[in-house]
């Protein structure tokens, strides 16, 4: 499904409630707490076009560290509770003097946790966490796309000490289509056709998210010609806007003929030559390009 990773602090505060992150770092309680938060952790989750368009909900397995059960995350034994540090009364930090230099430094007895514990838990050694294995259900939304994420709150690491847990950040990955080619809102399709068809015109069939459709060609259409059917699109993520399907146009030349084919084919092509008619506009203005870049030869 996906693999996951330690985000750190990197999403800071620039990021929204949805697609964005929550900051990291050491808990802000009263009397100096010497909780701290877990750190944020990301896990990327593939998606077909059609999960992503439609939207779903998928259970992810997450292993990271979780707060221990037995202590409560306090890293204590059962009947005991941290301490503050004497050594730098609870403050985190020491001052170390260099000359005339006073150089605030961690604690190297608390490692500026600003509490120690005597008697740690014996299932997490003091740490007041373990790891775990978790299984989350992941509600994405229609209209995702590559690069989207959502945030878990809390489902991240868990904290030091009984510290807040970090978020966890499910981003998004839409693999290729063997069809459609999307582009934000839009969805684009190749479609071929038979020269019959381009030159007198007809409907064909072209495949949507939502089954099959009928688009009327044109007589006379080339290849590269595109095609709009509006509203076969996605759908926006924040929004009741729905893009568009384009369809492009391949004209295929036959293949294996047979011999009455080819005669037929080659008696259109003498009657075509000899009724005057410029029946091929793109080729007989290229071939007056070609003409002109050889000085008129």
């Amino acid at each position: 499904q996906g693999n996951f990773s330690d985000l750190g602090d990197i999403f800071g505060d620039i990021f929204g409630d949805i697609f964005g992150g929550a900051r990291g770092g050491r808990g802000r309680g009263q009397g100096g707490s010497a909780q701290t938060r877990g750190r944020d952790l990301a896990y990327e989750m593939e998606l077909t076009l059609e999960e992503a368009v439609k939207g779903l909900s998928k259970e992810i397995r997450v292993t990271c560290l979780e707060g221990c059960q037995t202590c409560k995350g306090t890293g204590a034994k059962a009947g005991t509770t941290p301490t503050t540090c004497q050594h730098c009364r609870g403050t985190g930090h020491v001052q170390m003097q260099h000359g005339f230099v006073a150089i605030q430094q961690p604690c190297p007895v608390c490692h500026g946790a600003r509490q120690v514990v005597k008697d740690p838990c014996p299932d997490c050694q003091g740490q007041g966490r373990q790891k775990a294995t978790k299984t989350l259900s992941v509600k994405i939304p229609p209209g995702v796309d590559s690069g989207d994420r959502i945030r878990l709150a809390g489902e991240g690491e868990g904290g030091l000490q009984g510290g807040a847990s970090g978020d966890l950040y499910v981003q998004f990955n839409v693999k290729e289509h063997a069809l459609f080619k999307r582009n934000g809102q839009d969805l684009h399709v190749e479609v071929p056709i038979d020269f019959g068809i381009a030159a007198l015109g007809g409907e064909v069939a072209v495949p949507t998210l939502e089954g099959k459709a009928n688009l009327t060609v044109p007589a006379e259409t080339q290849t590269g010609k595109q095609f709009r059917l509006r509203g076969k699109g996605v759908r926006a993520l924040r929004g009741g806007h729905v893009g568009d399907l384009f369809c492009h146009v391949v004209v295929e030349t036959p293949i294996r003929l047979d011999s009455e084919q080819k005669e037929l084919l080659q008696k259109l092509t003498e009657s075509m030559k000899a009724d005057g008619k410029n029946h091929t506009p793109r080729a007989k203005t290229w071939f007056d390009s070609v003409k002109a870049f050889f000085g008129g030869e």
